[in-house]
């Protein structure tokens, strides 16, 4: 046929098919180009053209988000005191178990072994009652050298008598007795306390002027008394009631805290909303949010470090001022160490806690790291899963179903790690850690048994 070249196209057809060839190259081209223009992110103009606006029309937003990160940082510290010292008046149980372990301190052991013994010897009147028998044995006819001998016997006659009741209160002291007593004791130094606090006019008086909190020691003293009974030493069975007491504490703190009950109630029962509520609220107007949650989880963490640098000065303070009368300041320095004892928890805890927060907002974040890191996971876990289902291994509707959903999965497992930790009760610090490592495994495993369905492409990272 005329007008046909040896291949049976047509002259004419032959230029719309290249013409055709080379739009779809130059379409080719254009894609590449876009694909890298979007990789490398937008020109530096245009995104002086997207934020210009943006920040002129909500100027304070950023400055907002500042403050109240930094005044929730800045309280966060006096709300943990405030619930620690709420929680030590008004808990019994939080109380008891903040003072319990100090009957097995040997500080306190010898301190109150000694104050037992003091107040016996004392109510006894071993040097009186020395004097009287050796006077009256040296009267009883004896030649002047006997005499002379029996009287010299009267000093080490008291140390043998005291030694003798020492060495038993010792005994009681070690013994499951004190347990019992000093448990009984410190629940009723509590009541009172509690009472003195609230002004309650029949209250005791277990907090003097001086801010001096005691414990009673009479139930040790009572079964030193039968102890010693039982053993020979049935002078005791003459003796009125003997009353001793330890001081717990020795501040003007105290007293303050007497002055200012009302107040700590409140704001230990609510500051630590309020802290909660300043960090999230500065979180939220923040427009880089998972930055701004990596300032706040770091500046509480911070400010935690800041609250034990305060109790470690708050100790050596505490040691120097101490009054002459206290004939064991190391007793009284290790009741301190125990009674800023659930504090120092609670501050480690919170300090763990900011750590975990910042730690994932930055694994969660837009910087070059964070997504590299994600993508690098991501990149394992399809090589993975590839793997697996090669050998014929798959999650199934399983797992199209966790991917598919795997928003609403990240959402619970963070939901419920918040909820155990704000629920937790004690919070310690191995609690933290252990919550933030159950939910990252929880979100791996997630990840792990997560299948997209056949021929979708999902970008790495997400």
């Amino acid at each position: 046929m005329a007008g046909q070249d040896g291949s049976g196209t047509t002259g004419a057809g032959a230029a719309p098919d290249e013409d055709v060839r080379a739009l779809r190259a130059r379409l080719a081209e254009l894609e590449a180009e876009n694909a890298r223009l979007r990789a490398s992110g937008p020109a530096p103009g245009v995104a002086a053209a997207e934020s210009g606006p943006r920040r002129d029309r909500r100027p304070g937003r950023a400055t907002a988000s500042v403050v109240l990160l930094v005044v929730g940082a800045l309280l966060a510290p006096v709300a943990a005191v405030a619930a620690w010292g709420r929680g030590l008046v008004t808990d019994t149980d939080r109380y008891l178990a903040t003072v319990a372990p100090l009957v097995d301190e040997p500080q306190v052991q010898q301190a109150v072994t000694s104050r037992v013994t003091g107040a016996i010897v004392d109510a006894v009147n071993l040097d009186g009652l020395v004097e009287d028998a050796t006077t009256a044995v040296a009267d009883a006819g004896l030649p002047p050298r006997l005499s002379s001998a029996v009287l010299a016997l009267q000093g080490p006659l008291v140390d043998a008598a005291t030694g003798f009741v020492r060495r038993t209160v010792e005994r009681v002291v070690e013994s499951d007795a004190l347990d019992t007593a000093w448990t009984e004791a410190n629940r009723a130094v509590h009541s009172q306390l509690v009472a003195v606090l609230r002004g309650d006019p029949d209250a005791l008086a277990s907090i003097d002027a001086q801010g001096t909190l005691t414990v009673d020691l009479t139930p040790v003293i009572t079964a030193v008394r039968s102890t010693l009974s039982e053993a020979g030493f049935t002078v005791v069975d003459r003796l009125p009631t003997i009353s001793a007491s330890f001081p717990l504490m020795s501040s003007a703190d105290l007293v303050r805290l007497q002055n200012a009950y009302g107040a700590v109630d409140v704001l230990g029962t609510w500051l630590p909303w309020l802290v909660i509520g300043l960090l999230a609220g500065g979180v939220l107007l923040a427009r880089n949010r998972s930055r701004a949650l990596v300032v706040a989880g770091l500046t509480l963490a911070g400010a935690m470090l800041v609250l034990g640098l305060a109790l470690a000065v708050g100790r050596s303070v505490y040691a120097n001022a101490l009054p002459p009368e206290v004939q064991r300041p190391d007793a009284a320095v290790v009741v301190y160490d125990q009674v800023v004892s659930l504090l120092r928890v609670t501050l480690r805890s919170a300090l763990v806690l900011g750590v975990v927060v910042a730690a994932v907002a930055f694994v969660s974040g837009r910087t070059a790291a964070a997504v590299a890191l994600r993508r690098s996971w991501s990149r394992g876990v399809a090589g993975l899963r590839t793997s697996g289902e090669r050998r014929g291994v798959s999650t199934g509707p399983v797992g199209v179903w966790l991917d598919e959903q795997r928003v609403l999965v990240r959402v619970v497992v963070a939901v419920g790690a918040a909820l155990a930790i704000v629920l937790g009760s004690p919070l310690t610090p191995a609690y933290v850690a252990t919550v933030a490592v159950v939910a990252v495994v929880l979100l791996a495993l997630a990840s792990l048994l997560a299948r997209p369905r056949s021929g979708d492409v999902r970008p790495v990272g997400v």
